[in-house]
């Protein structure tokens, strides 16, 4: 591995959304890599092109299939995050209903990037003969941004512990229409990775390492035929170095057009701020964080929808208790406790009354399994993460088609 300012250059032209494709010689799992959903993000880019042209000769001890994918073609090329509409915001069950019924037409560049990308993803899940996973390449404006994101169910967690880098819990409570939720939600094993800085030459190098532990960790390639693992993992960790573990999402600040929000010089991916820290202003002046907790993904760029994000460190211990509440089907019983009740017609989604439940309600339903749709006031809205039960972490769920729910 090696960066070079030069793969960094604004802007880049890729000729074919499919990157490239291995063809193991044994059935097995499906591995998707997408780089470059975001056209100012071309490191994950760089990275798989890098990765495809030292495992091609390995395909006869592979299991299953590798596939990697351009994200915006037409952003790519102008370095961009998007032109038209951001394509990691629409990857909603209506939204591509939508797309479907009346095609990309005359609609945005986006629709047609989104509709060719969704075509390539179908085929590759039609063409699996075992569990899909799939990765999905990003990096920040902002500096010292390594880390992991993923929708909080037990394979997906299990996925994302292959990666020696920060794991942020909650980021689907926040952010709405990403690719991940909707592979998440139809049987994917999905994880965003987040390698660094724009520009900065060393996320090539993070993604790439990134791409061969997911091979492995997907058990796509076995450890013995992927020889860059073992420093792969080595590489992440020393890049993650004073950074904790697990972090929960607390906060996002959003963006609406022209409220001339601009972050203050200086701040980095999960630097510590207090409450009241003036870490931005807008058209209506200072803006300070609403808790104590640790920045992350200052905007640092013209297009984005999110100022900032606030995480908050919690002990891995917690993983584990969660992972034994949910391994013994407590979710299920979850409507038993006081102030709760189940949602008509629902066996995953319940409501809880917080004055009643006040103490425990929302961390204890993430340790349980579920994600907060609504707060109502003095309700929460809360359903249960779906494939998270112990079965699918002894055989990953199968692929379900991207149509419908």
């Amino acid at each position: 591995m090696g960066g070079g300012v030069a793969e960094m250059r604004r802007g880049i032209t890729v000729e074919d959304r499919l990157l490239g494709r291995v063809d193991g010689a044994h059935p097995g799992p499906t591995l998707v890599c997408v780089a470059g959903l975001h056209g100012n993000e071309p490191a994950g880019v760089h990275a798989v092109r890098r990765v495809l042209s030292r495992i091609a000769d390995r395909s006869t001890g592979m299991s299953g299939r590798f596939f990697a994918f351009a994200g915006n073609l037409s952003a790519l090329e102008v370095g961009r995050r998007f032109v038209d509409r951001d394509l990691n915001r629409a990857w909603t069950t209506e939204r591509l209903a939508m797309l479907r019924r009346d095609g990309a037409g005359e609609g945005s560049v986006e629709d047609r990037e989104q509709m060719e990308l969704l075509a390539e993803i179908e085929q590759a899940i039609r063409s699996s003969d075992g569990p899909v996973y799939a990765i999905d390449l990003h990096t920040t404006s902002g500096p010292g941004g390594l880390f992991s994101a993923f929708t909080d169910s037990l394979p997906h967690r299990d996925f994302a512990a292959s990666f020696p880098v920060p794991m942020i819990f909650g980021l689907e409570e926040l952010v709405d229409g990403t690719l991940l939720n909707l592979l998440s939600i139809h049987g994917i094993v999905a994880l965003t990775i987040e390698t660094g800085q724009h520009e900065e030459p060393e996320a090539i190098d993070r993604a790439e390492a990134a791409v061969r532990i997911a091979l492995v960790g997907a058990c796509v390639l076995p450890k013995r035929l992927v020889r860059e693992a073992t420093e792969a993992r080595k590489r992440l960790a020393r890049d993650s170095t004073h950074v904790p573990r697990a972090l929960e999402m607390r906060y996002k600040r959003d963006l609406e057009p022209g409220d001339g929000f601009e972050m203050v010089p200086g701040y980095r991916n999960f630097q510590s701020v207090r409450q009241g820290d003036v870490v931005a202003r807008d058209a209506d002046g200072e803006v300070a964080v609403p808790e104590s907790g640790r920045l992350l993904m200052p905007l640092y760029q013209e297009q984005g929808e999110d100022g900032f994000f606030l995480v908050r460190e919690f002990s891995p211990f917690w993983m584990g208790v969660s992972v034994v509440m949910r391994r013994s089907g407590l979710a299920r019983v979850a409507h038993w406790l006081p102030g709760v009740r189940r949602l008509d017609g629902s066996d995953d989604e319940v409501v809880v009354n917080k004055r009643i439940a006040r103490f425990f309600a929302r961390q204890l339903f993430h340790l349980l399994g579920y994600r907060q749709l609504e707060d109502a006031g003095d309700e929460l809205v809360m359903r249960r993460r779906r494939f998270d039960e112990k079965r699918y972490v002894e055989r990953p769920p199968e692929p379900r088609s991207l149509d419908g729910e």
